[in-house]
């Protein structure tokens, strides 16, 4: 009696090296930034009276994210000509060289890793922030990420919510400074970002 096993099946094996090697290079999913969604803000002190709270108006850059890997990186570019205090004279104040020298460094960059996944999600970011023509590191934490299918476009839409703090006079913009002013600032990033097709 013969134990010979029938042939497996060539198409069947043909389909199971296919989906082996579509696993193996499969890459990142890539989302592109939604400038009319996306608008980093930022809160400051004032001689220690008030906290001065403003936002950038045009931004852009992309996200990658590997759920499987639970790996991603975010790459945000500012255009910080673009910034608004809801006040002109302040927003004037803000682009010359005293403190963004907007004319000298009209973006500002903020790349890093996506790190510390819970439940398929970031909850931080590692990264650098370049400002002022000066990088430093500065890690954000996610307080909320998510996504959904478009209802519109029906791809995937990812939005996110991340914030920390950093010394604005490390980046070369001091003033104030002896005047008692802190040299704190709190960056919100809220992005939302579409898949790439």
């Amino acid at each position: 009696m013969s134990t010979r096993r029938p042939p497996f099946p060539r198409a069947l094996l043909a389909a199971a090296l296919s989906l082996t090697a579509a696993v193996a290079t499969a890459a990142p999913a890539v989302y592109e930034i939604d400038p009319a969604h996306t608008f980093p803000s930022f809160e400051a002190d004032h001689m220690g009276i008030s906290v001065w709270r403003g936002k950038f108006n045009r931004s852009s850059g992309q996200i990658t994210l590997d759920r499987q890997a639970q790996t991603g990186t975010v790459d945000v570019v500012i255009d910080t000509t673009s910034i608004d205090y809801g006040l002109d004279a302040m927003n004037e104040h803000a682009r010359n060289d005293t403190l963004l020298d907007t004319a000298k460094f009209p973006q500002a960059t903020y790349k890093g890793t996506l790190a510390d996944f819970r439940d398929g999600a970031p909850t931080r970011v590692k990264g650098e922030l370049t400002l002022h023509g000066v990088t430093k590191p500065v890690d954000l934490t996610i307080g909320r990420f998510k996504c959904i299918p478009h209802p519109l476009n029906k791809r995937e839409l990812c939005g996110a919510d991340a914030y920390g703090d950093f010394q604005r006079d490390a980046f070369g913009i001091d003033a104030g400074k002896d005047y008692g002013f802190d040299m704190t600032v709190s960056l919100r990033i809220q992005v939302e970002a579409t898949r790439t097709p």
